[in-house]
């Protein structure tokens, strides 16, 4: 009886760890959902674009500035191996698409917030870069010219 317990403990503890990870990940992805889809809500107003000049007709007072938001964010432990393993046959790898999808939405929000602590009503040419950091995560930066109309 012994002898099959000891095993049974030794794989039971990494599975219960994996299963319990697994959960806590969740539970804090769809937090961070949350918490990215209100703040989006709060500055919807401040238009933000990839074009390189404001719309024509737009008024722009002077003082335009560079602003700047970045994130670094990291996948779980199941996203890294579902990575692995469509790395073996390649394709997209579906799974570490939500991950990039919340990282640009932070750090996009994070220099509209910025932005506006400085005033700005408006941000133009805006552009991202992304850089992998280690194995399962990524820096990504947000930047653009914060104008005030």
């Amino acid at each position: 009886m012994e002898a099959l317990f000891i095993p049974l403990l030794q794989l039971g503890v990494p599975i219960a760890l994996l299963v319990v990870g697994g959960l806590v990940g969740q539970q804090r992805e769809r937090a961070h959902l949350a918490d990215l889809t209100e703040r989006e809500q709060r500055t919807a107003h401040v238009p933000v674009t990839d074009l390189s000049r404001p719309p024509v007709g737009t008024s722009i007072q002077p003082g335009a500035m560079f602003v700047s938001g970045s994130v670094v964010i990291a996948t779980d432990y199941y996203k890294r191996l579902a990575a692995s393993l469509r790395n073996l046959v390649g394709g997209e790898v579906k799974a570490l698409s939500p991950v990039l999808d919340r990282g640009r939405r932070e750090a996009r929000l994070r220099m509209v917030e910025e932005a506006m602590a400085a005033g700005a009503t408006m941000v133009v040419n805006v552009r991202f870069e992304t850089s992998t950091i280690t194995l399962g995560a990524s820096e990504i930066i947000c930047y653009g010219t914060a104008l005030r109309t």
